[in-house]
């Protein structure tokens, strides 16, 4: 009889027990803030393929466009699973310190840069599109960040990642 009654008082004791949410608002607005910050970051990657560039800065470009579409991709379904909506107005996380995106007017002109101006042009969007994403991963994981481990993880992976390529494209020669 003690048995049933601990088991049955362990059992009580843990419906009692609040869960840890396995999301949060932050981890939402990040999600929701670096989808388009990668789909822009791909843009950016995209237009490398066609110009006059070192190797190793193709090879770069063609990196990070498959590592940001598998991001996203994994973004959307957490937040598919979450039940929350891919984007909303870009206003929205204004209180937030808003998108940490480039200039859309930047991208535009990079598209039609001549051939001999592009390496450095394009290096100075890059690298500021890849610093705009560190910022934004810093706010999951700062104090009032995101509290869901997978998000979490991923900002973890951003911050190493796009400091790392863009430790990589100060370093290119033009």
């Amino acid at each position: 009889m003690r048995v049933v009654l601990a088991v049955v008082a362990l059992l009580l004791t843990g419906c009692a027990t609040t869960a840890t949410p396995s999301h949060n608002a932050a981890d939402v607005m990040f999600l929701q803030m670096l989808i388009p910050q990668n789909q822009q970051g791909i843009e950016i990657v995209r237009l490398a393929a066609a110009r006059p560039l070192p190797a190793s800065v193709k090879e770069l470009a063609a990196a990070i466009e498959v590592t940001q579409q598998t991001e996203i991709d994994d973004m959307r379904r957490w937040l598919r699973e979450w039940n929350q909506p891919e984007s909303v107005a870009p206003e929205a996380h204004a209180g937030h310190g808003g998108m940490k995106m480039t200039s859309p007017d930047l991208v535009g002109a990079l598209r039609t840069v001549p051939d001999d101006e592009f390496t450095r042009r394009f290096l100075d969007v890059l690298t500021g599109q890849q610093q705009g994403a560190v910022e934004l991963a810093r706010t999951e994981n700062g104090p009032g960040g995101g509290v869901n481990a997978q998000a979490r993880d991923l900002a973890r992976r951003v911050i190493e990642s796009r400091t790392a390529e863009v430790k990589q494209l100060l370093n290119v020669k033009t």
